[in-house]
């Protein structure tokens, strides 16, 4: 399906009126403070919707989408509820210190409130983690547009490369030409489309399930069963949404689950959580901005009550696009599972279900007994797709990488598992499960003798992450515009969250190392031009570095190293940051050697999970090989650190947070009420979206 002229247009004046509206709100940037801080005049409706359309990317709309459509279901929202309550603390518990300080970063605040050893260490640590992310966001932006391109079958399939310039640029150029308000105006664009967006999707889906005559459904969250319900003309779409799904409209994962178990609610996920929403840079630079305590207060608290709307847009129609659309979703995980069987076959060579074919001809695919999975090598990506077939137990590769595959298991002695986070995989696959099960057990005992460390492998039964491009390529009208604007809306989302983390890396070069050590005394004009050639350098590091993520054998190591590294910064600077709020009487040196322990801690942790011999069963396996775990451990460790120097040696008397701005510090009555309902009203979804409220 191709876009029609109407979406085309659509598409184009929505990203025509982004940068045009960027660009218009960037006139007047004469002084770091208007650049950096949009003048710290951000009222409070500029304030919630540039929070969430700095928060969302693709990896919700795409990746979100697709976990509601696995067994995962409605759990998968716990990310956008929690960030819900989250919010109302940071704009009561938080957000008054940190605009009182009138800092710029939030390294500046731990200079305010420690000394300038935790600021440095922080601000570098900070832009470290930020050029990866730079580049990982462009990347997953660009597969993203790669990706649906060719769902949608599209006359024209931009690569990597210039998909990565395109959404490079368009964040680019209003960034640099206006800085945080330029940010903030688009973001009240693209935000607004992300949520309207969704709901057309979601209002369509439920059309399109109330005019089916069957659907699919998971049966079980604990065994991922799936089964096929018939229905009459007189059920209505609602109806058949609940009858279908009511075992994944539970927000309480079995504590085994390997995505999201319950237990991650009670601990694992608030450490992150708190870091992301209160001292993260390119999301809090948009309170710092706040025209007074109370638009700042109120515009979080906004944000909060967004965030309540969110999985009702994205998650709920997810769930529909594997009642709708089950079979394709199987079909569609053939490529992915190609070179994972094709590894197991090279290291199982008398595997009784898995075969290696050369260009099969569609005799020996009819052959094919049931169960048994082809491995079918073709000559080249041409071959391979004249050949490809609507079959779930063929799985095409090439034998360039076939042949490189082979060479890598031939040249190492490699311990490799095969296991699947889809709870669906032995409807698919039942007849290999028993081989493989013996295969993975006997893989992991020899491992455990020769003491060496386990890879896995994950296939799929089901490629879930298709959810929205199935939605958008059969649900939506087309030709009436709709595809454009949702289209237009998901790049907006990958392009703001894009937009904050260069203003924010910009700010943080600027204000904490150039004007901290290099040049104190420059003039504003030079802060401000120096902020806008970060933008530009920045930039030119995400278009360069997103193509190279998407060579195999890097771009998984990235995301891996990317999610390892936040744990490197976010315990150590949520305990510094807590503990000096809380504990007046803490030393200066608490803050650098907070940060620094836990860099201690946790590589320490991460060193100890990945020991010879150390296998996830074991206990201390179970304790360290997850990076939440590891996460929480560094934080306590840190605490107590901080505690044992204030012990021994505590300040004589306590710090006082004194007032480094002229802006209003009155508190916002209504908003801490408003603060309290969204709170209520969470922990009410939470109810009504568990065993108690499903049984009802």
């Amino acid at each position: 399906m191709g876009l029609g002229a109407l979406d085309i247009i659509v598409f184009v004046v929505f990203v025509a009126a982004v940068i045009t509206v960027g660009l218009m709100k960037s006139r007047k940037e004469k002084t770091a403070e208007d650049f950096f801080l949009a003048g710290r005049g951000l009222s409070w409706w500029l304030i919630g919707f540039s929070l969430i359309a700095a928060n969302i990317s693709s990896e919700q709309f795409v990746g979100m989408s697709g976990n509601a459509a696995s067994h995962v279901g409605m759990a998968i929202a716990s990310y956008e509820w929690m960030a819900a309550i989250t919010l109302v603390v940071v704009a009561f518990a938080f957000l008054p210190y940190f605009l009182r300080a009138g800092i710029y970063t939030m390294p500046e605040f731990l200079e305010y409130r420690y000394n300038p050893s935790a600021r440095i260490i922080m601000a570098v640590m900070m832009l470290l983690i930020y050029m990866l992310l730079l580049g990982a966001v462009t990347y997953s932006g660009a597969l993203t547009v790669n990706t649906m391109a060719e769902e949608m079958n599209m006359p024209y399939i931009p690569s990597l490369a210039q998909a990565s310039l395109v959404i490079g640029l368009i964040a680019m150029v209003y960034v640099a030409a206006g800085g945080l308000k330029a940010c903030a105006w688009a973001d009240l664009i693209q935000g607004s489309a992300l949520i309207v967006g969704g709901a057309i999707v979601m209002i369509f889906a439920f059309k399109m399930l109330g005019g089916v005559s069957e659907a699919h459904y998971i049966e079980d969250v604990r065994t991922g069963a799936v089964g096929v319900k018939t229905f009459t003309a007189d059920q209505g779409a609602m109806e058949r949404f609940v009858s279908l799904n009511k075992v994944r409209l539970n927000m309480f994962l079995p504590k085994d689950d390997s995505v999201l178990p319950w237990t991650a609610l009670l601990l694992g996920l608030w450490i992150p959580n708190f870091y992301y929403w209160g001292l993260n840079q390119y999301i809090t630079q948009r309170t710092l901005g706040s025209a007074s305590l109370a638009q700042g207060q109120k515009g979080i608290v906004f944000a909060a009550f967004m965030k309540l709307l969110i999985p009702f847009v994205i998650v709920i129609p997810g769930i529909i696009a594997f009642n709708l659309f089950a079979p394709q979703m199987k079909l569609k995980a053939v490529d992915d599972n190609a070179a994972v069987f094709a590894r197991y076959k090279l290291a199982n060579p008398d595997s009784k279900f898995v075969r290696v074919a050369e260009s099969p001809t569609s005799e020996e695919i009819a052959s094919l007994a049931k169960g048994t999975l082809m491995v079918a090598v073709y000559p080249d990506k041409a071959a391979l797709k004249a050949g490809k077939v609507r079959n779930e137990f063929v799985l095409p590769i090439t034998k360039d990488a076939y042949d490189k595959l082979e060479a890598m298991k031939s040249g190492t002695k490699e311990y490799t598992v095969f296991k699947s986070d889809d709870k669906s995989w032995k409807e698919v696959f039942s007849v290999l499960a028993v081989e493989l099960d013996a295969y993975n057990e006997a893989t992991v005992a020899a491992a455990k003798a020769a003491g060496a460390k386990i890879h896995t492998e994950k296939f799929i039964g089901y490629k879930y992450d298709s959810a929205l491009a199935e939605l958008l390529s059969n649900v939506l009208p087309r030709k009436v515009g709709l595809i454009g604007f949702v289209l237009a809306a998901l790049l907006g989302a990958i392009v703001s969250s894009l937009a904050a983390m260069l203003n924010a890396a910009s700010t943080i070069f600027t204000m904490d190392i150039y004007k901290k050590y290099i040049k104190p005394d420059a003039s504003q004009k030079r802060f401000v031009f120096l902020g806008r050639v970060c933008v530009v350098v920045f930039s030119g590091i995400a278009i360069f570095l997103a193509p190279a993520l998407g060579n195999p054998k890097f771009s998984h190591s990235i995301f891996t190293i990317i999610q390892e590294s936040q744990g490197f910064l976010s315990p150590g600077i949520l305990s510094v940051f807590v503990f000096g709020l809380l504990v007046r009487r803490g030393p200066g040196v608490c803050g650098a050697v907070g940060l620094i322990t836990n860099i201690i801690v946790y590589g320490g942790l991460k060193i100890v999970s990945t020991m010879s011999g150390l296998m996830e069963s074991d206990l201390m396996g179970t304790l360290v090989g997850n990076f939440l775990n590891r996460m929480a451990i560094s934080f306590v460790v840190c605490l107590i650190v901080m505690t044992i120097i204030t012990m021994a040696k505590p300040l004589p008397a306590p710090v006082v947070f004194r007032q480094n701005t002229t802006i209003d510090l009155t508190g916002c009555r209504n908003a801490r009420l408003a603060g309290i309902a969204v709170v209520v009203i969470t922990l009410l979804l939470y109810v009504l979206f568990s065993p108690i409220g499903l049984a009802r």
